[in-house]
């Protein structure tokens, strides 16, 4: 999960983040118009707790959300959080940049750097940025699985900015899934979301990394369900 480019962060490379420009990026902004209607016909439903956990804005979290839903994230976060602005990785490639010039129509900040959650660049950027007083976006499966595995990057970041965890689950009514790895699932419009939220703070998790991965991983299956 982005950032206008020049104000993007971006941890220390050898290699510029390749960025979208002119007519390129006026067809993205064009497309996430599009994405921005689509996404705001549907409705949502959740409990008053989990819009309690998740709406708390007293200091920064890290939210995690399955790889296969990031198509609705922004928008919850804008009806739920206020609009306020998230952060996540995205690669320094032209693939990046594309994604980049997307997500920041949605407003979904950049960092820019590797995608590779086992890297100390995009680890200590997340952290500096946590540090910083901003919200994270994480998709903790991702960028390309195994699907619904909570893989330690998440948690590592978490744990060293102590930041609390706030997990999200999300199920809808309609759908279209790919067949993608992750099989990356396209709400239809006008349908139900149903979102489930939990908030964790570091401390309470399990020390030992593998039970608290094992831990976060049962608790984003719970609040996810199994229809999808």
């Amino acid at each position: 999960m982005r950032e206008n480019h020049s104000m993007s962060h971006h941890p220390e490379s050898k290699e510029a983040a390749f960025e979208v420009r002119g007519v390129q990026r006026l067809g993205l902004w064009l497309m996430g118009g599009v994405i921005v209607l689509w996404a705001r016909s549907m409705r949502m439903r959740i409990a008053e707790a989990d819009r309690e956990a998740l709406s708390r804005c007293d200091r920064p979290v890290a939210m995690f959300i399955w790889h296969n839903r990031l198509f609705i994230g922004a928008e919850l976060v804008r009806r739920v959080r206020g609009g306020k602005p998230f952060h996540g990785i995205i690669s320094a490639s032209k693939d990046g940049a594309w994604l980049v010039g997307f997500f920041e129509m949605l407003g979904i900040k950049a960092i820019r750097g590797s995608s590779s959650w086992g890297g100390r660049e995009a680890v200590n950027a997340m952290i500096r940025t946590a540090q910083e007083g901003k919200d994270l976006g994480i998709t903790p499966d991702g960028p390309r699985g195994p699907i619904y595995e909570f893989k330690p990057g998440g948690l590592i970041i978490a744990r060293r900015a102590k930041v609390p965890l706030v997990l999200l689950g999300i199920e809808f009514t309609w759908v279209k899934q790919l067949r993608s790895w992750d099989r990356f699932i396209i709400p239809l419009p006008f349908t139900t979301m149903t979102v489930r939220c939990r908030r964790i703070r570091p401390e309470d998790l399990p020390s030992d990394r593998g039970e608290a991965l094992a831990e976060l991983t049962a608790i984003m299956t719970e609040i996810n369900g199994s229809r999808h």
